[in-house]
């Protein structure tokens, strides 16, 4: 798990624009928020720097909640959405605005990063965080993500197809709403069935167009 920002780091972060999540601080502040995770430099010039979704996410939390707030899976650096499957996750209401916040947060790195400023598709950061990045959007949407060993709720997993990921869910109205709200969010998805078996899941991929 990634360490709470510093006093000085949450300062640099409270203090970016609330419309972009634009940032201003030393070179070394800006570079240490971009190590952990927490911003990114903006490739074209100026060459800007902008919170992540992590980042949103943490401007947005309480100060009392950042210990909790701030844990990320150590090998991404941002906000670990439910992929399902998780043992007793959280659902209360700071669980609820740190997925607000991701998510507002990934539409703004959309925004900063896509041609054009495109929100309605993928960024590049979801193309390479494809099972965060459809568990991010289902969650933020109010779909349930399945809990332990149970089958009902969702579970986004990985698959052998390049920018593929697959969503299962034995319901198959809430199969069909997951697909929906994937679709709404710039996947391209479709409906498939277990080879000798009736389960069915969806293929989803980021769209490029």
């Amino acid at each position: 798990m990634t360490r709470p920002p510093t006093a000085a780091q949450r300062r640099v972060i409270d203090a970016a624009d609330p419309g972009t999540g634009r940032l201003k601080g030393t070179d070394a502040q800006l570079a240490a928020l971009v190590k952990r995770g927490l911003a990114f430099r903006h490739p074209r010039p100026p060459h800007d720097h902008f919170l992540t979704p992590a980042g949103h996410r943490i401007r947005e939390a309480p100060a009392e909640e950042l210990p909790a707030a701030a844990q990320a899976p150590a090998d991404s650096g941002v906000f670990a959405a439910r992929v399902g499957g998780e043992e007793s996750p959280d659902t209360g209401p700071a669980r609820v605005r740190e997925v607000r916040g991701a998510w507002q947060g990934l539409l703004e790195l959309r925004r900063m990063t896509n041609p054009g400023g495109a929100t309605d598709r993928p960024c590049g950061w979801e193309r390479t965080h494809l099972v965060r990045a459809a568990a991010l959007a289902l969650e933020a949407a109010g779909h349930r993500p399945a809990t332990g060993d149970q089958e009902d709720g969702y579970r986004v997993r990985a698959t052998p197809q390049p920018e593929a990921v697959a969503v299962h869910q034995p319901d198959l109205a809430a199969l069909r709403s997951c697909a929906a709200t994937l679709e709404k969010a710039g996947w391209q998805v479709s409906e498939h069935s277990k080879p000798r078996a009736r389960e069915r899941y969806v293929l989803a991929s980021p769209r490029r167009r």
